[in-house]
């Protein structure tokens, strides 16, 4: 199974990382470009047996797989770009949310795949979201969940809640740990605990409660139950949250949809055609 890469800013180096820590790949098996071709000799140093290239063209001469970690508005050009150069045989997987598999298969007459991946896979961990184009083979499907099913949990999704999984999956990491560093900002200020303290506390206190609902000993309803007795202090906490939270993830909600949206009228212009 050949694999390439084009663009490896955040989650390309994520993706790369996590197919080969889980042997997915090994590591000449794996064709890479950045527009910055320093950035991706890079990763040279912890994986020396990758190839680096120049150009796009080269990785999809390269791979029969060929992932797109570049920035929305980007990939159409590129496609433009590299579409004769694409054969039917092979497959590209976007991994950008507001693209529809329709939009892509619009251009390309091969076999399409949306993935959406999560920080957590870079610990074999977490979901990643997937929609397969209408064209898609019934062997590159395969091979996509098996891939995947390497580094994550891969969730099939339908078009509508494409943003909302996203939301959850893709952007949850970085709203709940905002909300983490609030909780130690405040018990910093409130309290005479240290930072050093407070965050070794807190992390740890994260990373029990991950393994207590996945190793299915409470679901999210009944661990707040076993915490909170009745009349406890953990109840006064709890009556703090219900009066202050109030809509604040329906408004979360409503602006990233509304981002999204936003984006997704930037790409209808490019590809001319809706999801």
């Amino acid at each position: 199974m050949n694999i390439g890469i084009i663009g490896t800013g955040n989650m390309g180096k994520i993706l790369i990382d996590a197919f080969i820590n889980s042997n997915a790949i090994s590591e000449n098996k794996l064709t890479v470009v950045n527009r910055t071709r320093a950035k991706a000799e890079k990763l040279k140093c912890k994986y020396p047996h990758i190839q680096v290239v120049n150009t796009p063209e080269e990785v999809v001469n390269n791979a029969e797989y060929i992932f797109l970690c570049v920035k929305p508005l980007e990939i159409h050009p590129l496609l433009k770009n590299l579409n004769s150069e694409i054969k039917e045989n092979q497959c590209i997987i976007s991994i950008t949310s507001p693209i529809s598999v329709r939009q892509l298969e619009s251009i390309l007459s091969c076999s399409v795949v949306r993935a959406i991946p999560s920080i957590n896979n870079r610990v074999l961990s977490g979901t990643s979201l997937l929609t397969f184009g209408n064209n898609c083979s019934d062997h590159h499907r395969e091979q996509i969940e098996r891939l995947m099913e390497k580094i994550s949990t891969p969730v099939i999704i339908e078009e509508s809640i494409t943003r909302i999984a996203s939301d959850i999956t893709s952007c949850g990491p970085a709203f709940f740990t905002y909300l983490l560093r609030q909780f130690i900002e405040s018990a910093i200020e409130e309290t005479e605990i240290s930072r050093e303290q407070a965050t070794l506390l807190a992390t740890k206190m994260l990373i029990g409660m991950g393994q207590l609902i996945e190793k299915e000993v409470f679901t999210l309803e009944t661990l707040q139950e076993k915490v909170c007795v009745k009349g406890g202090i953990t109840g006064e906490g709890i009556k703090v949250l219900e009066r202050e939270v109030g809509d604040m993830f329906n408004q979360l909600i409503q602006s990233t949809h509304s981002k999204y949206e936003h984006e997704k009228e930037k790409i209808y212009e490019q590809f001319g055609i809706n999801t």
